[in-house]
Parts: C-alpha cells; structure tokens; sequence
C-alpha cells in the first residue's frame, strides 16, 4: 500500500482523500497555492507545500520529491483529467492514482470518445456541421467538462457567436479552443454510471445515478438510483458503460455519462476521475471509491461489488445567488452545517469564499431505505442548516427538495426552465412509470424563460427616454466590451461579457437604444453591483 500521497487539489476534494488515506494510514500532503494559504485544506494535511499554481504539473511532482510522497491523487478539475500530468507522474517514479494516460486522452477528447464508443456498439448522438445536423444544435468543447464551453443554438443566427463564446471559454478552462456540434435533445434525463476497474482487467459497473436537475449545465442534485431505470435498462447501460472503459483500457474510478429519453439511450462522455456526486453511490453500495482507486493504484485487484443498499441524494451548497446561480464572495461569519446526515466541506466558519475557485461551500448528502426516506431527511438536513456573512442558494435548496415534480421523480434536464427557481410549486405530482412515455405522442412543451439576466443587471425601465445603467450582476472580470460610448444598440444585443469562474456571462441591451457612457475596459475586475455601461436614447 501506499505510504504517502500528495493531493494535486483543494477543496472538499481534497479533504475528502484525506479522510480515505488516513482510513488506510496513509500520510497526507497538501499543496496550496499562494493565494489560497487560508483554506481548509491547506491547514488540514500532515503537511503542507506552497506551491506557485494548482495548474502547473512540475510544481506538484516537486512537491511530492520533497516531502517524500510516493503518490499522487488528482481529485477532480484543475489537472484531474490532463494525460500529461499522469505522463509527467509516471515518469518521476511516483504512483498516478488514476487512469493511465492513453485512457485519459481516448476518454477526454469528446469526438474521439464518440467514435469509439461507436465502435464498440455503444449509442451515440449524432454530430457533424450545423446544415447536416439542423436546430436545435449543441455547441461542445472536444476537450471539455461541467458545461464549459458549451452552448445551445436554436437557430443559424446565434452560431457565429455561439462558436466563438465556446471556443474562447473552452480555451480558458481546458487550453484546448476545439468544439464540435452535437444534435441537442430537448427534455433527456442525465444518468451516469460509476465504474471501477483495476490492472488485471476486472471492469465494474457500480450502477446508476440520475444527475437531471442542472444549471448552466451543472448539477445541481444528484440520487441513486434513478427513479426511471428499471433493472433491465440499468443492465444496457452498464454493459455499455463497461464496454466503452474495456475499449480504451480504463483503469481506476470513472464515469460514463448518457443521455436516456424513455428506453432510449447515447453516449455522452466519459469522465476519468472521481466525480462531485460519487457519494451517493458510496452509500448505496457501501464501497469507498477514493479508497478503491488508492488500492487499484497499488496494484491490488477488485472487490466483488456488493449491490445497492436503499436509497440516497445528494445537493451542493454553494455561495452564489438562488436565482441567477451567479457566484457569490464574502466571510463565513456563521457556519452551522446538520448532523445526522454525511456532509463532505470544503469550508469553516471565518474562511473567505473569493472569485478565484470554485464556491462550494459543502455537499449534503442523506441516504434512506426508500427514496421517500432519504428525500425527507435531506429536507430536515437543509432546514437545519444556517449560514451567515455571504449569499448561499440554501433557499432554492430548501424549495428544490420540496418540490412536487422532483418528490415524485419527473425531473429532466429541462427542470430549472420550465420551474423557475423559487417559483410557485404545482400541486401534488403522482410518481407513475407511465407518465414519460406518453409525452412522446405530444408535441413539446412551451418553456418557460429561464432567469433574465439582464433584467437582474441593471435599471431598466423601459425605452420612454430615461438612462438606464448595466451593472454587473457577480464579481468578475470584463472579457469583451462589444461596444463604445455613441453606437446605437438593439434590444437583446451583447454589450459586455463578463467572466467568473472559468464561465462566461454575456449582458445585452434591455431595448433599443444608443450607448451614453463606457464605465469599464476589458481585462478590469467588478464588483457586484459596479455600473458597467449607460444606455439612453
């Protein structure tokens, strides 16, 4: 076994190998960036390196040379998924906790990993040049993740801009400015399946989690199982799942992620690394993944996989706003997180939640003998829960939770468009397994807008001659100015796009209008709140 593992990561991830490793007494080391010193986990590890990016390679292997650690955990982000990084690992002669690197290349670039999965008798959507394809289309990021990079075009005015939005925010978040259109299907479920696999060909399908409910492409709520996966199409997807990781020789923890619309299923990616929600399937199975992939790594071969125990789910606290999901920053002054369910943190009462990582705060995560069971506990979880000193989506939590189309298991990816955040619940949904195939004979449903950006950015108040003034909804940083201070505008024109956590947000004009003044330049950082550009007639 192992004796000492450096965590290339910060954050709950990497309090969560922590706790794996010490399980196994494995000695621990953080590394920690220089503007991160206060963080939970650079206080929380046997030792602690400084080190000049979490993004550059050398910088952990030389942390590793010098505290004598023999290995090395990714986590997930930053460099989890660079087969480089794994390369650079394996050739300073310490141990890669994760898969090896041609896995990592043939499983991280999306169109290589479509044409395989397509080789090996796996479903994929179509993609191709937007004519072949038509609209509704999905612009993707080939290298990409967590909805970076990714745009929905409805018709063959929003590609140009959409082309480029994803090309840039692609290669701020991946170094990589490739993306691929994909067919888009409307109203799918999401589900992924966790694998395991080890060094001596064992390739472990560990069930399903229902991942629908997203924002900007995100997860936002996570269970297993799914409430529409039978044990039939559980089984088709598993077999699939194990036979794209056969085809490129996975090794270690990952995920295999589909799209699923009644019995009907694609390929979608895979993700080589531990993922956000993989507690859930730690509780229904009873198998510790982080354990599992520092024991894979070692070179010992699998367990027999237990099969699911009841029923769990899972939510992500984050500091940022209910409605807009924009990121938030400020002091903990006040943390007061439930017992009686597991919390994984990242945080502590008195840390500083800044602009420059990720803002989770913790996940909670409740597992019952039913999915009615674990659903009310994670509902009691959130009411006990409290925080002060910085804007948390705790309310929308608290209202996702309790809503009757997410109690009764009718959720798709289409949830937050069609439910508002914070918007009046319906009453009462009945679960029925006969609800989502009928949908099929019936043309789409009418969506409803998903929260107006602009409408939250500024003083609009309508085009009768008065001066309005966009302000920036979040903290971050101007990456275009689209226009200058004269230039007529339309209504709906992209005036400013700001960027905060590696995701881009563009503000448009509320109407017609002419530009009166340009209050910023690009490359400046905002505040929330800061006057960005007047409008007038």
């Amino acid at each position: 076994m192992i004796r000492k593992l450096l965590v290339a990561n910060r954050g709950e991830i990497a309090l969560r190998v922590f706790r794996a490793a010490r399980e196994l007494e494995i000695e621990t080391v953080a590394v920690v960036a220089p503007d991160d010193k206060g963080s939970l986990h650079a206080r929380s590890a046997d030792e602690t390196v400084e080190i000049a990016s979490y993004l550059f390679s050398e910088e952990h292997i030389r942390a590793a040379k010098q505290t004598g650690a023999e290995a090395i955990h990714p986590g997930y982000g930053f460099l989890a998924e660079n087969p480089d990084f794994a390369e650079a690992v394996n050739a300073a002669e310490l141990v890669w906790v994760g898969p090896p690197p041609d896995a990592l290349r043939a499983g991280g670039d999306k169109l290589e990993a479509k044409r395989i999965a397509h080789g090996a008798g796996v479903p994929v959507v179509p993609t191709g040049e937007p004519e072949e394809i038509g609209f509704p289309l999905v612009v993707k990021a080939a290298a990409g993740g967590g909805g970076r990079g990714m745009r929905v075009v409805r018709d063959s005015a929003e590609l140009a801009e959409a082309l480029e939005a994803s090309r840039r925010e692609a290669k701020a978040a991946f170094g990589d400015d490739r993306v691929f259109c994909e067919r888009y299907v409307e109203r799918p479920r999401h589900v992924e399946i966790q694998l395991l696999a080890d060094t001596h060909g064992t390739v472990l399908s560990l069930g399903e989690r229902d991942c629908s409910i997203q924002r900007r492409h995100q997860k936002v709520l996570e269970e297993s199982p799914s409430p529409a996966i039978d044990e039939r199409l559980r089984a088709a997807l598993g077999n699939a799942a194990v036979a794209f990781a056969t085809a490129i020789g996975y090794v270690s923890a990952g995920t295999a992620e589909f799209m699923v619309d009644g019995r009907d299923f694609w390929f979608l990616e895979l993700n080589g690394r531990i993922q956000v929600e993989h507690p859930v399937t730690e509780l229904v199975t009873g198998v510790d993944l982080v354990q599992a992939q520092l024991r894979i790594a070692a070179g010992n071969g699998l367990d027999v996989y237990p099969g699911p125990r009841g029923h769990a789910v899972e939510v992500r606290l984050y500091a940022e706003d209910s409605q807009t999901f924009f990121p938030q920053t400020g002091r903990i002054e006040r943390l007061r997180l439930p017992e009686g369910i597991r919390v994984d943190a990242g945080v502590e009462e008195g840390d500083e939640i800044g602009l420059a990582y990720d803002p989770m705060i913790a996940k909670l995560i409740a597992h019952g003998t039913t999915r009615d069971e674990a659903f009310s506990q994670l509902g009691a979880a959130l009411r006990e829960t409290e925080i002060v000193g910085v804007t948390t989506n705790l309310p929308f939590l608290r209202w996702l939770v309790s809503h009757p189309v997410v109690r009764a298991g009718d959720t798709r990816t289409s949830f937050l468009t069609e439910h508002p955040p914070l918007s009046p619940a319906p009453g009462r949904v009945a679960a029925t397994p006969w609800r989502a195939p009928f949908r099929l004979n019936l043309p789409p449903p009418v969506l409803a807008a998903p929260p107006d950006v602009d409408a939250l950015a500024g003083d609009h108040r309508g085009s009768g001659g008065e001066q309005s003034v966009i302000k920036a909804p979040m903290p971050g940083t101007v990456i275009r100015l689209l226009v200058s201070e004269g230039d007529t505008v339309r209504a709906r024109q992209p005036l400013v796009v700001l960027e905060a956590m590696k995701m881009e947000t563009p503000l448009t004009s509320p109407y017609d209008a002419v530009v009166r003044a340009v209050h910023v330049e690009e490359g400046a950082s905002v505040a929330a709140g800061a006057p960005l550009v007047e409008l007038g007639e």
